[in-house]
């Protein structure tokens, strides 16, 4: 048994768990709630250079996920945790100290980096700890604490927004400092075993799951269709998610209020763009769509209505109409989601379905990565309003394959192996 000893006395495993998971929460939130009004309003970054810190991200995850999940696997899941969360900090405060875009760019790969060494590790930590079952339980518990945390965190944002923007960005870098320190002292590991080198992740097991999701893809027509939607999905997406908020700010002036800084605004529309999404998310829940066919119909409906609302949304002049757009295609999205991973776990025998779940992952983010810069570079050139009526047209072919999908899929029952419908 290898045994990872804190600084201090051990706190128990899952309220360091729990402290960790608020602790993020809080401090992601207060960030995500000013950066990207910091980036358009203080480092003044042209429409490329948004979409091209964003592209660093995906790119950085995209690349170290596996290099750093050697960390885990055979060093420590505390100490993968521990240096994530330090590496974050560090890109936090690079990020609102310096505005230079080169300094940015340094910011997110950082961050990115910082995330790989985390994403996975904490939830493995916990799990070596507590035992599988009770770990299920403290990952529910760990999403009702982060989304009470998260309401704090924007309000933590919008408190500190009132003294600079910069002040907000550097406190949250802090604060994930201060979250690592914690961990150092009082962040238990007492069950870690290494990974066997049959069972780890590895470059080796990146190429053998791509040769093996493709044999299967190749027997399967409607499931490549599937990761086809997931490119097209991804290109879009990266554009409309860096360039919305600088469409308000170029297009409109908002209502000032004494005392209440720019990100209030930003903050409010976030909050009630996740209340609306939540509604429509619970409506379509009770729809039950169960059959291939009702799951490909209603991703087809969210797929035109993301298309049809991010062309009005370019469009608009009218500021409730843009608000009330980004809402919709955040609901349409949140919707979409799910339907898309049902669709493409319907079309999988179980010994194969965590290689091809991995795979839409994988081609989604090439999708952002390629995409993002396309856009970004259509929006520079030719204005936001163009680059972002560019994303719908990025988007479209998903809906084509959606109407096919449609097409071949038995009104009843599965697909055949063969992708070809069978009654």
């Amino acid at each position: 048994m290898h045994m990872r000893t804190p600084l201090l006395k051990p706190a128990p495993a899952l309220p360091t768990y729990l402290a960790y998971n608020t602790g993020q929460a809080l401090l992601f939130s207060l960030i995500s709630a000013v950066s990207s009004i910091y980036a358009i309003t203080v480092a003044q970054l042209t429409p490329l250079q948004l979409v091209l810190v964003g592209t660093m991200l995906e790119a950085s995850i995209f690349v170290f996920e596996i290099p750093t999940g050697v960390v885990a696997d055979l060093v420590s899941r505390r100490m993968s945790v521990i240096i994530g969360v330090l590496l974050i900090g560090i890109g936090f405060i690079v990020w609102g100290s310096w505005t230079e875009f080169a300094t940015i760019l340094l910011a997110q790969f950082l961050w990115g980096v910082g995330y790989t060494f985390t994403s996975g590790a904490s939830q493995a930590w916990i799990s070596d700890e507590i035992g599988e079952e009770a770990a299920g339980r403290a990952f529910l518990k760990a999403v009702r604490y982060g989304q009470y945390a998260s309401l704090a965190g924007v309000g933590l944002a919008v408190l500190l927004a009132r003294t600079s923007l910069e002040l907000a960005l550097i406190s949250g870098g802090v604060g994930f400092l201060f979250l690592g320190l914690g961990l150092m002292l009082w962040m238990p590991e007492t069950n870690f075993h290494p990974i066997p080198a049959e069972d780890r992740t590895s470059w080796q097991q990146f190429f053998h799951t791509i040769r093996q999701g493709g044999r299967l893809i190749q027997r399967r027509p409607l499931l490549m269709g599937m990761l086809a939607i997931g490119i097209f999905y991804g290109l879009y997406s990266e554009g409309f998610d860096r360039l919305s908020d600088a469409l308000l700010l170029e297009r409109f002036t908002f209502p000032q209020v004494e005392g209440l800084p720019l990100v209030t605004w930003f903050a409010l529309i976030g909050a009630a763009g996740n209340l609306v999404s939540a509604a429509g998310t619970a409506v379509v829940e009770r729809w039950k769509l169960t059959l291939p066919r009702q799951l490909a119909v209603g991703m087809g409906f969210a797929t035109l209505a993301i298309i049809s609302g991010l062309s009005v949304f370019a469009i608009s002049r009218n500021l409730a109409l843009s608000i009330s757009m980004i809402w919709w295609i955040g609901m349409q999205r949140r919707i979409a989601a799910p339907l898309y991973t049902t669709l493409v776990n319907h079309q999988l025998d179980p010994q194969v379905r965590a290689t091809v779940l991995s795979m839409s992952s994988q081609v989604d983010a090439i999708g952002q990565i390629t995409g993002g810069p396309l856009v970004g570079a259509i929006a520079q050139a030719a204005g936001i309003q163009n680059g972002l009526l560019f994303s719908a047209v990025l988007l479209t072919p998903a809906l084509l394959l959606l109407v096919w999908q449609i097409s071949r899929l038995p009104r009843r029952g599965l697909p055949s192996a063969t992708g070809n419908p069978s009654n």
